[in-house]
């Protein structure tokens, strides 16, 4: 075996690592694959070794393979056997190959299961880290459903460590396993309040991301996170939370007021780029959602608007980019505080970067108005003529007519103009956007009637020149579909033709043979409008000449069309032609046919509603899903498919397919034959132009004005004479420009009468009146849209996930767990005797028992229930009712309770229904909305509410119970016996008591008399008033204890009274207390420069001695921490010194000894608690009373008013800022705090820090 083993390792010494992988590799770049396929045989064999170690250094040689494309899920079972190490290197190495190649679809992944649930619940740390992680990659339904629990399970832990990558994992188990989603809500919200930061921020990612999607779900977490986003410094847990807030602001506008001061607060305070831009987009969406409820809110706007500009002007592109997007949002909504930004957004236009001018485009669509939009679209004609790059030219194309189109050219004024810019655009050669064009000059020519004329003649003109549009680039651009327009345009308007005959002959030159056919059937349809108006205009002007010149034209060229290629083309020239024909005839007769033939093509046509189509109605009785005809059968079509299969036209020869498919491939050889031979040829052409070794000259030497001048002989002109050009309309704006200063000169005048002058869009007059129709409809068709259905495709795993999380848990939502295989009972009375027969002698004795403990449990239930009848006819006071109900066994009353509690067929989620009809107190609602100082009724109805949901769900837990197996029977039992126990010390003890307190205080039965009251009040106001003392400093000589609290007097100091122990049996003398002061709180002293406090007097043996001390506080909103030492002498030792820490809670600056009912109620509705947070204690050790000392411990807070299980409390802090809490404590223990206050932070902190008191054990 020794031999073995050394054999072992000397084999290992030459075996390749990752190292020399990686190195051989590099070194076989020429034969990398023959390396590797050596390499992977090597591995084969190490994998079939025993040494784990040996497969470990295989596996994650596999894995760097897999990084560098090589397939290896051929090892999938090593892997396993690599990952079930106990060796964390080597697991580690196993999980990382598992991540890299595994995925949800492995086979092997079902043999994984518990090796990982081992790992999870390992001891070792780091083991259960790298199985969690690892996890996360591979993770499928299955494992999901075994694993959730144990994922849930170490939230819990006591490691951050695990209980983030837990928190993590839990999003991935929730994509696989929706329904593990409201089980395990509770758990994760709790960690939203975890201690440890990386764990908080893990939640709040889980949480975010789980709300990107269904946000409304999400909705009442809104106070943790806003309690998170006013305390927290993390910049990116501040990102994903105010990214959350910008979602759920559309779905609950109240939001959107509570969240402007903190979000602008940081928008002024933050230095980080990235939390601004984030700001800024929740500020966006929040102003948006309450627009109609805040009106005064053009500061935020500005002030984002501004926040902007500084990000538009970094030079960083990235951020320019963001500012420009954020700045296009703030467009929608306010379009007047972005214009005034219009010089920035114009210069991002010369940026280098394609994307900024693009976002730069679409921020001047929504910057245009009536006064702006012919400087702007010059603007960007004259950026166009510039810029480079197809792509560009056509989005700028595209934008110059989306902003002149927008709204229905709400912008446009003059339409002449626009014709002009439309026809400017017709000369920008590769552009694919012909068809865009040609749409806006028809849409113009139909709506706006005025410009009809001028809208014909210049259509005339280009089909006049349409060569110069067709030019040598129309191949490979639309720019054609602007004669589409044109020929239509000048048919159907012939009448405003000023030379109807030029533009026949215009059309039927012989280029047009070469445009598109759906263009030339256009062109050939309105050459028949305008014969059938030249017709009618001849004869009426009695012109045979103009008739048969007309007509012979046609007829010379129409045949041309006729012969096309394209059907429809064909078919229009041919109908025509016989049409052009019968007309000659009728001539020919003397017949005049001219206004009969414009009878054919008369009626005006009005634009069509985009959606007309679909908005048109199905007809009753009409089934669009039913076969016309009688469906194939499946033979007929199996047929047709033969048919097709066959070679109808040529038989492939199988032999030719290789053929094509195979490439000759020349060798190096051959190519370098073929370069030669390429330059002697090039060295012999004596046309070649060759390159010269000689320096090029230096053009940058250059003047501008030395630069000859040539002349260039052009067969086209530039310019095309007659069409309209936008000079003079620059000329135009440049006289409204000159009118300016007189326009300032009427603002002056208009202000001082006192008048306001408006700058809006309302004056600038529109010359042309607009059909600015939605268009023609179909009858019975609605113009409103229908809901749009949910986009997202099918296998989204999201949509499972849109799940309600306020809703209470059913019983049977739970997560999985393990359990033991169970032999199947039947439970019914029925059977019970037939399955005590067939059961051991063993069994029927422990059945036997059982059936003696029911009998015994319902004798005491109708005993109990008796005497409650009994109580009430006799009339037993509810104290005494109570008392007796607090001896019986809560285990036992459950049973009761599920007896008394009705049937739950008539409860919804365990409330009945009259119950559930009454408005119920939402968490959200109070923290949103004012407080409503007369809503008491709703907290009893709550509390009612509760109280029944606590006993149904007792009771189902009772039943559960009795069908649970014989392990958790005795468990049960042991916890009865313990509850027996208690409850008899407790019916010892009580009646004791109560006994000896009516003795002191009662005088006849019920009633108590006034002076015993008021010692009791007397009493517990003195032990309610002394404030809780802590331990300051402790050694072998002297313990020191403290207290703090508001000073009666004086509300702006605080008092601290130190308490002075010797422990020891020798006095301490020349006490010296050094607390230095901290920047919020200082020591008001006798010499303020120094920081030491001289005790005047000895510390006897045994002794206690007190001294007080005040405090000043500049920020009582947080709590504070002060640190120092004691130093004393003490006799027959010497010097000593003791380290001690003064803290300062955040109560310990509120006082409640200015409360009353009047001023709590005033200061509830005045509206100026504007902070609002809650805590929750899902069960509570304490009773209501023990609350309500602990809260109001040190006087720090006062109670304002007291009705049954509910309280609201009252406290004033040192600089002024007011507190109101309301305390709900229900019968199933659950204990609510809400909170209001004028101070966000200060209400927090002290909600955080009676949260934590309550929470310890008393």
């Amino acid at each position: 075996m020794a031999l073995r083993k050394v054999k072992g390792n000397l084999e290992r010494m030459f075996d390749k690592n990752l190292t020399d992988l990686v190195r051989g590799i590099r070194n076989n770049k020429e034969t990398e694959p023959k390396y590797i396929a050596q390499c992977m045989e090597e591995i084969k064999t190490e994998l079939r070794q025993d040494n784990l170690a040996v497969k470990a250094n295989a596996v994650a040689k596999l894995t760097y393979l897999q990084m560098l494309g090589y397939d290896i899920s051929w090892a999938g079972f090593n892997i396993i056997e690599v990952m079930s190490s106990p060796k964390f290197t080597f697991k580690r190495i196993g999980y990382l190959a598992a991540s890299q190649c595994f995925h949800q679809d492995t086979e092997v992944l079902m043999l994984t299961t518990n090796m990982i649930r081992k790992d999870l619940n390992s001891q070792n740390m780091y083991d259960s880290g790298t199985a969690l992680t690892g996890l996360a990659c591979f993770i499928s339904g299955d494992l999901a459903r075994d694993l959730a629990n144990d994922v849930m399970t170490l939230l819990t832990s006591t490691k951050p460590y695990l209980r983030k990558k837990a928190v993590l994992l839990l999003y991935k188990v929730f994509l696989k396993f929706p329904e593990a989603l409201r089980p395990a809500f509770p758990r994760l919200k709790e960690k939203l309040e975890d201690p440890d930061p990386g764990v908080q921020s893990a939640a709040v990612n889980v949480i975010c991301e789980l709300a990107r999607k269904n946000p409304k779900n999400y909705l009442s977490l809104a106070p943790v996170f806003f309690k998170l986003m006013t305390s927290s410094t993390n910049n990116w847990m501040l990102i994903k939370i105010i990214k959350l807030f910008g979602a759920l602001t559309p779905l609950e506008p109240r939001l959107g007021k509570k969240l402007i001061e903190p979000l602008t607060n940081l928008i002024h305070s933050t230095s980080a780029m990235s939390l601004l831009y984030e700001c800024i987009n929740t500020v966006i969406a929040v102003l948006i959602s309450i627009s109609s409820g805040m009106p005064n809110h053009n500061a935020s706007i500005q002030l984002c608007v501004q926040k902007l500009r500084i990000l538009i002007e970094d030079s960083d592109q990235n951020l320019k980019y963001l500012g420009l997007l954020a700045m296009s949002k703030i467009l929608k909504t306010h379009p007047k505080s972005v214009q005034a930004h219009k010089d920035l957004v114009l210069q991002c236009l010369d940026d280098k970067d394609e994307s900024i001018r693009l976002r730069a485009l679409d921020l001047l669509y929504g910057m245009v108005s009536k006064k702006t939009v012919m400087e702007i679209v010059r603007r960007l004609m004259t950026h166009m003529d510039r810029a480079e790059g197809t792509m560009y030219r056509d989005e700028l194309l595209q934008k110059i007519i989306l902003i002149c189109s927008q709204n229905n050219y709400q912008y446009i004024t003059n339409f002449e103009w626009y014709i002009s810019v439309l026809v400017e655009l017709c000369r920008m050669e590769g552009t694919q956007h012909g068809g865009l064009i040609a749409n806006q000059l028809m849409d113009v020519a139909i709506r706006v009637v005025a410009v009809r004329e001028f809208t014909v003649g210049q259509m005339a003109l280009l089909l006049d020149n349409a060569h110069v549009i067709v030019g040598p680039a129309a191949a490979r651009s639309s720019i054609a579909e602007v004669l589409y327009a044109a020929a239509w345009i000048c048919g159907e308007f012939s009448q405003l033709l000023a030379n109807p005959k030029a533009t026949l002959e215009s059309m039927v030159r012989g280029k047009v043979v070469s445009l598109p056919g759906h263009i030339q059937a256009i062109y050939v349809h309105n050459m028949l409008k305008l014969y059938a108006h030249i017709i009618s205009t001849a004869e009426e002007e009695e012109d045979s000449e103009m008739i048969e010149e007309v007509t012979s034209l046609l007829l010379e060229k129409l045949p041309v069309f006729v012969s096309s290629g394209d059907l429809e083309v064909q078919e229009r020239a041919s109908c025509i032609l016989q049409l052009v024909n019968y007309v000659q005839k009728c001539h020919k007769n003397g017949d005049k046919i001219g206004s009969d033939l414009t009878l054919l093509l008369t009626g005006e046509l009005n634009p069509v509603a985009p959606k007309a189509q679909k908005k048109v109605p199905l007809p009753e009785g009409l089934d669009l899903d039913v076969w016309i005809n009688d469906p194939p059968s499946e033979s007929e079509e199996e047929e047709k498919d033969d048919v097709f299969k066959k070679e109808i036209f040529v038989k492939n020869d199988p032999s030719s397919k290789e053929r094509k498919k195979e490439k000759y491939e020349p060798t190096e050889e051959e190519l370098q034959k073929r370069r030669d031979a390429r330059r002697a040829e090039q060295a012999s052409n004596p046309y070649y132009v060759k390159s010269h070794s000689s320096p090029r000259p230096n053009h940058n030497s250059l003047q501008v004005d030395e630069i000859p001048v040539a002349a260039l002989d052009l067969n086209v002109s530039l310019k095309i004479p007659g069409m309209a050009s936008l000079d003079k309309y620059q000329f135009v704006e440049g006289r409204q420009g000159s009118g300016k200063k007189r326009d300032k000169k009427h603002k002056k005048r208009s202000k001082k009468r006192g008048v306001a002058s408006s700058s809006s869009d309302e004056d600038v007059p529109r010359t042309h009146v607009v059909n600015t129709d939605v268009g023609e409809m179909p009858e019975g068709a609605n113009f409103s849209d229908e809901n749009e259905p949910d986009d997202r495709p099918e296998d989204d795993p999201h949509r499972a996930l849109d799940i309600n999380l306020d809703e209470p848990l059913a019983p049977n939502e739970v997560l999985p767990t393990r359990s033991h295989y169970e032999v199947p009972c039947k439970a019914s009375s029925d059977n019970h005797d037939e399955a005590n027969l067939l059961a051991s002698p063993a069994k029927k004795k422990s059945s036997g028992k059982k059936e003696k403990k029911d009998k015994k449990e319902k004798g005491k239930k109708s005993k109990k229930e008796e005497k409650k009848v009994s109580r009430k006819k006799n009339g037993v006071p509810k104290k005494e009712e109570s008392l007796i109900l607090d001896l019986i066994d809560p285990l036992k009353e459950t049973s009761l309770n599920d007896e008394t509690v009705p049937s739950t067929a008539n409860h919804i989620n365990g409330v009945e229904e009259s119950s559930s009809k009454e408005p119920q107190s939402d968490d959200l609602d109070f923290w949103l909305s004012p407080e409503n100082p007369h809503a008491k009724t709703h907290i009893e109805d709550a509390d009612k509410v509760a109280q029944l949901s606590s006993t149904e769900l007792h009771s189902k837990e009772e039943s559960k119970s009795k069908k649970s197996k014989t392990k958790k029977e005795k468990k049960a039992k042991k916890e009865k016996e313990k509850h027996e126990k208690k409850s008899k010390k407790k019916a010892r003890e009580e009646p004791e008591s109560m006994s000896r307190n009516r003795d002191e205080y009662e005088e006849t039965n019920g009633l108590v008399t006034q002076e015993g009251e008021e010692e009791k009040a007397a009493m517990e106001a003195s032990e309610q008033s002394q404030p809780l003392a802590r331990l300051l400093a402790e050694d072998s000589a002297i313990k020191m204890m403290y207290t703090t609290a508001a000073m009666d007097g004086i509300m702006s100091q605080v008092l601290v009274c130190i308490t002075f122990s010797n422990q020891s049996s020798k006095d301490i003398s020349k006490l010296q207390l050094i607390v230095p002061d901290s920047d919020a709180l200082k020591m008001i002293r006798t010499d303020p420069e120094s920081d030491t406090v001289n005790l005047p007097w000895t510390l006897e043996a045994g002794r206690s001695r007190e001294s007080q001390f005040s405090f000043t506080a500049d920020d009582d909103t947080i709590p504070h921490k002060l640190r120092g030492s004691l130093s004393y002498t003490q006799e027959g030792i010497g010097n000593s010194d003791i380290s001690l820490r003064l803290d300062f809670p955040v109560v310990t600056f509120l006082s409640g000894k200015t409360a009353s009912r009047a001023t709590f109620t005033d200061l509830l509705g005045s509206g100026q608690l504007s902070a609002r947070s809650s805590f929750t204690l899902p069960s509570c050790s304490r009773s209501f009373q023990e609350v309500l000392d602990e809260l109001t411990r040190g006087g720090s807070l006062a109670v304002v008013e007291c009705v049954e299980q509910t309280a609201s409390l009252y406290g004033r802090s040192l600089h002024g800022h007011h507190v109101c809490l309301l305390v709900k404590y229900q019968a199933s223990s659950r204990l609510t705090v809400d909170g209001k206050s004028t101070e966000g932070t200060l209400l927090s902190n002290t909600l955080d820090y009676l949260k934590t008191a309550l929470s310890q054990p008393q």
